[in-house]
């Protein structure tokens, strides 16, 4: 699942976000949160009606940190996932936030019945220089067997986002898998103005393409739209809804 349209629009490249898509990508980032927000994003891959799969995430900053849920949810009868979270974050010093999620993945199989997994992410969002942000995610650290012979993802970002002005932001990213190579990720969203952004990202190992825009309506909403393209499978709409209590 994508970290949201906004992130499917930069390639995913999302490990230094910090508004309510880092539910999705690199908890850290919902310390930065001032008030509460949610949002909700549906994705299909490839335009594949059994490829479809939905998310949403309720974030509530505290005066101990952030709080957040999520849920996933992915597939169809004949095979289906369900992955729960429970986030964390806070700021340990000026410039510095942490964040844990413990998951829960629930998968159905008719033929082979049900099975619950739980594993864990944590993640580090640091800011360099004042137009330079690093971020780490690290998802699944202890190998946890999902079915026999297979374990959950054990996956590793480490990325940078560079913001040369108010309007503009450039990501770069990079995503291990330690059973597969490993996966760049580049993205860059200008903001027209103030309620309008335009994205556009770029994925390797496969390469897609991504594009999309997002736009602030007032009084805390906001709607994203991205699409992403695969040269041999087509593309992939993706879209999300958010609320920010002003």
């Amino acid at each position: 699942m994508s970290a949201g349209a906004r992130g499917a629009a930069m390639g995913n490249a999302s490990v230094t976000f910090y508004d309510i898509n880092s539910a999705f990508g690199n908890q850290a980032g919902l310390a930065n949160l001032q008030q509460w927000s949610a949002t909700a994003t549906a994705e299909q891959r490839f335009l594949v009606a059994e490829l479809q799969s939905a998310a949403v995430a309720a974030a509530v900053p505290t005066a101990s940190g952030t709080f957040a849920l999520t849920l996933h949810h992915f597939g169809v009868e004949a095979f289906q996932q369900q992955k729960f979270g429970l986030a964390y974050a806070r700021r340990l010093m000026k410039g510095l936030s942490a964040g844990a999620q413990v998951t829960a993945l629930h998968t159905s199989i008719p033929e082979y019945g049900n099975r619950t997994t739980l594993s864990f992410e944590i993640g580090l969002l640091t800011e360099l220089l004042p137009q330079l942000q690093l971020g780490m995610h690290l998802a699944n650290p202890v190998r946890v067997a999902l079915v026999e012979r297979e374990n959950l993802p054990t996956v590793l970002r480490l990325g940078l986002a560079y913001l040369p002005s108010e309007r503009l932001t450039c990501t770069a990213e990079v995503e291990k898998d330690i059973e597969f190579t490993a996966r760049m990720r580049f993205g860059i969203e200008y903001q027209v103005v103030e309620q309008l952004a335009l994205r556009t990202g770029i994925t390797t190992g496969p390469t897609q393409l991504a594009f999309g825009v997002g736009y602030a309506f007032r009084g805390g909403l906001s709607l994203d739209v991205a699409s992403v393209y695969h040269q041999w499978l087509g593309f992939m709409p993706v879209a999300s809804v958010s609320f920010q209590r002003k």
